[in-house]
């Protein structure tokens, strides 16, 4: 893997995954989606993350088929809904993304969250385990490449693996300086299990903060480079996302590498 953004992850399965990808979460349907996908893939990223729940995966199918790339170069993720916890509605949901994106398959396909949004760390064991089998049955199919899950903690992705036929390939979490989740990422790593980390830049909040500011400084970067850099360099795959050109350019470019020194400091600092 390379610094630059273009390299490439291994999921267990063999399935290359591009080292970066863009988010497009709170990115609007329409000609926002649309502009802000060309635009990342215009500045280099084959990598693209959406959702149903974000409502833009019929803009963002779009504007990948209008890209002019070959299908083969772009990775492509969606999830299903984290309130689908029946295994007849995740069947119907998973096709609903296809058509959606209007692609014939996407490359990777997650369980959302282990718990409806409504109701963040409610048990819902039992109804992961039979979508997962959903989960497994589209994976099958050929409808696309690799299946995985966002949001599980070390108890959720037991559960999977104590039931599953075909292991989770991917976690996706919150993940950013002050906010390392060191348990899940260990536990991930054993288990082959790919960590990707959404919101690298807080949210935006860190951009305000003195300490990782001075950082970056020394190295003549923006502090969301560093911090996207940050986690490349945590062995996890980020997903920055912006709406401006500039920044979705900027972001992609993280040719540079961060001391050991400065990443224990950085490890240390403590930011929710």
């Amino acid at each position: 893997m390379d610094m630059k953004g273009t390299g490439f992850f291994s999921l267990s399965n063999g399935v290359k995954i591009p080292s970066i990808g863009f988010g497009t979460w709170q990115i609007p349907s329409g000609d926002m989606a649309y502009n802000s996908v060309m635009a990342a893939l215009k500045s280099g990223y084959r990598h693209i993350d959406t959702a149903l729940a974000y409502g833009n995966e019929a803009s963002v199918g779009q504007a990948i088929r209008d890209s002019g790339i070959d299908r083969s170069e772009v990775f492509v993720t969606s999830k299903l809904p984290a309130e689908i916890k029946n295994y007849d509605r995740a069947v119907r949901y998973a096709e609903k993304t296809i058509k959606n994106i209007g692609l014939d398959f996407i490359d990777l396909y997650l369980i959302h969250a282990p718990w409806p949004w409504s109701e963040i760390g409610a048990d819902y064991t039992k109804e992961n385990i039979q979508i997962w089998k959903a989960m497994e049955e589209f994976y099958e199919s050929g409808r696309t490449r690799s299946i995985g899950i966002s949001n599980f903690n070390v108890t959720d992705i037991n559960a999977i693996l104590e039931t599953c036929r075909t292991r989770p390939m991917v976690n996706q979490i919150k993940l950013h300086i002050g906010h390392r989740q060191e348990e899940i990422t260990d536990h991930c790593r054993k288990n082959d299990i790919l960590v990707e980390g959404y919101s690298p830049l807080a949210t935006g909040r860190i951009l305000a903060n003195s300490s990782i500011s001075a950082v970056a400084k020394k190295y003549g970067r923006s502090v969301a480079q560093l911090s996207v850099r940050y986690v490349l360099q945590k062995g996890a795959l980020p997903l920055p996302k912006s709406k401006h050109p500039e920044y979705i350019s900027q972001n992609f470019d993280i040719d540079f590498e961060i001391s050991g020194d400065d990443m224990n400091y950085l490890d240390n600092l403590k930011y929710s």
